[in-house]
């Protein structure tokens, strides 16, 4: 049994048939409070922590976070199609993920510390020690994201839309408590993130275990998941270099003051990759099962709708940065105004690319998906060596909008030639944004 191909699906309770709509409101309403909370949280950094702290901070989560998607080797991926298309399967891959989470996390955090040893500008400014803490953090990262695609698989959208909730409350709530206290730090602030991923880890562990349960591990499963993981994995690699490489070159490159004001002009910026984030999460169950013109018709109609709700909120970012950066945070981020509307101009590429490039990887072609994300990794690491040095924060801000520009231009032209679609199919249609409205109303209406 090959984890990409499509299998039998067993009779599922009709309760939990697929519903896009319905999934992508609540998926989307988690975003707009995790967005809140994680906006929150960062003006709570800077403000107590000041624009070192803050860029300490983001550096060590995102050092971990870059790392944990790396060594995860895109495993998740295969949980996704495997638990999707084989229900009986799910167990065993659950015990699987548990035992590679743990592998796979210990050794990419040697793999980094020995890089670090050998090239220190690479761990930035921070003390050593706390790095070697955001790394410990690993394998509980990678196990939360192998079981969020697990669960995702059973239509358990809520469950996995508390668990990704649980990480920006809690660090939220330890992080304001301590700021009122005057006893935020760099190092609580890290454990309060460490924490919130813990905690979120935990529930999808207890869903598993009282649903699927776990069961017994099978090598060759795992090394067919590793395998078809591995098949997708250059996409995975050099997507989360796209979204995260930037701060890891400006912490080491310029440091931790000016990844601290870089960081909040990516903190508003964010908000850009939650509607194709959620897009994403909840349109791969149908693609999965999807012949490739079905693929093709469903993942254009979400993907116009996307687009023209992507460019009223980078409209937002553009007019309101001086707001955002500034009266927000204070005036030691002023320079994250020009930065936020450099990254602000980035909307459409990210939705191309995040959005096409999926449904290729649930089409069983992560080659093609590849190739698009290929695009936006040359030009993200080529500019970012080349303007990051000299021109800081602004030139990652280049360097990023750049790069998602270039690699949702090629998503755009593989996916019409991948699924036989023109590329006018894919132009924006007001009338598109009314019919995912309507579906959402009357699927509310019905209960």
């Amino acid at each position: 049994m090959n984890p990409g191909d499509a299998g039998p699906v067993e009779e599922e309770d009709a309760a939990k048939r697929f519903s896009a709509p319905k999934n992508a409101a609540l998926a989307f309403g988690t975003n707009i409070a995790v967005a809140f909370l994680t906006l929150a949280n960062a003006t709570i950094m800077a403000r107590a922590l000041g624009a070192t702290g803050r860029g300490d901070v983001a550096f060590l989560i995102t050092v971990a976070s870059m790392t944990a998607y790396i060594a995860s080797l895109s495993v998740q991926e295969s949980n996704g199609n495997l638990a999707g298309t084989h229900p009986a399967l799910r167990p065993v891959l659950a015990t699987n993920s548990l035992i590679m989470a743990v592998l796979f996390g210990l050794g990419g955090a040697a793999l980094v510390l020995g890089f670090v040893a050998v090239f220190p500008r690479l761990g930035g400014e921070v003390d050593r020690v706390l790095l070697w803490a955001a790394l410990g953090a690993l394998p509980i990262v990678i196990l939360k994201n192998y079981l969020q695609y697990l669960v995702q698989a059973d239509y358990s959208f809520a469950v996995t839309n508390t668990a990704w909730l649980l990480g920006p409350v809690t660090t939220s709530l330890l992080n304001g408590t301590q700021a009122a206290l005057g006893v935020l730090t760099v190092t609580s602030a890290l454990t309060a993130w460490i924490i919130g991923q813990s905690l979120g880890t935990l529930l999808l562990v207890y869903y598993v275990a009282r649903h699927a349960g776990f069961g017994r591990a099978d090598l060759r499963l795992s090394l067919r998941a590793t395998s078809f993981g591995l098949k997708s994995h250059v996409s995975q690699f050099m997507g989360v270099g796209n979204y995260r490489a930037d701060q890891w070159f400006v912490g080491s490159a310029a440091g931790s003051k000016e990844l601290g004001i870089y960081s909040v002009a990516v903190a508003w910026a964010e908000m850009l990759y939650y509607l194709p984030g959620v897009l994403v999460m909840i349109q791969r169950p149908v693609l999965v099962r999807a012949t490739p013109a079905e693929a093709a018709a469903f993942a254009i109609r979400v993907f116009r709708a996307a687009l023209i709700l992507a460019a009223g909120l980078a409209v937002v970012l553009l007019v309101g940065a001086p707001f955002l950066c500034v009266t927000i945070f204070g005036e030691e981020f002023r320079g994250a105004i020009e930065q936020l509307r450099i990254l602000a101009l980035a909307a459409f590429g990210i939705v191309t690319l995040e959005l096409l490039s999926a449904a290729l990887i649930a089409q069983r072609r992560p080659w093609r998906a590849s190739a698009s994300v290929a695009c936006a990794f040359v030009v993200t690491i080529g500019l970012g060596f080349a303007l990051i040095p000299t021109y800081e924060g602004l030139g990652a801000a280049i360097a990023r909008t750049a790069a998602y520009t270039v690699g949702g231009a090629a998503a755009l032209l593989i996916f019409t030639r991948t699924l036989e679609s023109r590329a006018s199919d894919l132009l924006p249609r007001i009338g598109d944004v009314w019919w995912f409205w309507t579906k959402l109303t009357a699927r509310f209406a019905r209960g």
